[in-house]
């Protein structure tokens, strides 16, 4: 006998097996994060319904929204029955989220610890496949007095130039810097560059009198510093 379940659509589904259906009568935490996704896909195709292709994508990244979170449009659109404008509803559900959690913990105006600044910039480095490296600018008292992108890099480097570094810190009239980049590979250990530029860093900063307080190392399951390790 021909086997129809795999080719049976959504509407086909009993009623508490469909995903719109099932967060309008059963609310929101009752669904998978498949059947989250399905919605915003809207459709799958002849052989595999928006639940099965949810499935298959989330299995891709290990079950693991944080992953789905770093994909980008051609990665998404790589799988049969995401076409473009269904990748973009999915990265733009998924940004959405992120900012909500943001909002939800609100980032210090002091920056007294790594925590601190670790508060105020896991939003702009996690989800990256890239290399970012940006400067906190702290007051005498530590209060945050502003907060630059000074290198965007590659998959696993970026180049930050001291001049650049402390040409912005004299624009923001700073006596700290808190030094901040991610590594997207997950790795929150410093490298051997990491560390010959964070000395470098310090040592101008004797010089110009602007202290270098901490530098932090931020993946998408933490951070590393320097300061609470001892290297500076």
């Amino acid at each position: 006998m021909e086997n129809y379940d795999n080719n049976l659509s959504i509407k086909s589904w009993a009623e508490e097996d469909r995903p719109r259906e099932k967060l309008s009568s059963q609310g929101r935490r009752a669904l998978t994060d498949a059947e989250l996704i399905a919605i915003l896909i809207g459709s799958g195709s002849r052989n595999e319904t928006a639940v099965e292709l949810s499935k298959r994508i989330l299995h891709h990244y290990g079950n693991d929204l944080n992953k789905l979170g770093r994909a980008s449009i051609n990665d998404l659109s790589n799988f049969k029955g995401i076409g473009e404008a269904k990748a973009i509803s999915i990265i733009a559900a998924l940004e959405i989220g992120r900012r909500r959690n943001d909002f939800e913990t609100k980032a210090p105006e002091m920056v007294t610890c790594s925590k601190d600044a670790w508060q105020i910039m896991r939003r702009h480095l996690v989800d990256l496949n890239h290399e970012e490296f940006w400067i906190l600018f702290t007051s005498r008292a530590q209060k945050l007095v502003g907060k630059e992108l000074a290198s965007k890099g590659g998959l696993s480097e970026t180049v930050v130039d001291p001049k650049i570094v402390f040409g912005l810190a004299l624009q923001h009239q700073a006596s700290n810097i808190f030094l901040i980049h991610n590594h997207p590979s997950g790795n929150q250990k410093p490298s051997q560059q990491d560390i010959v530029l964070t000395k470098r860093l310090c040592e101008c900063g004797r010089i110009m009198d602007i202290k270098i307080l901490d530098h932090l190392i931020i993946t998408d399951k933490g951070y590393y510093s320097f300061a609470d390790e001892g290297i500076i």
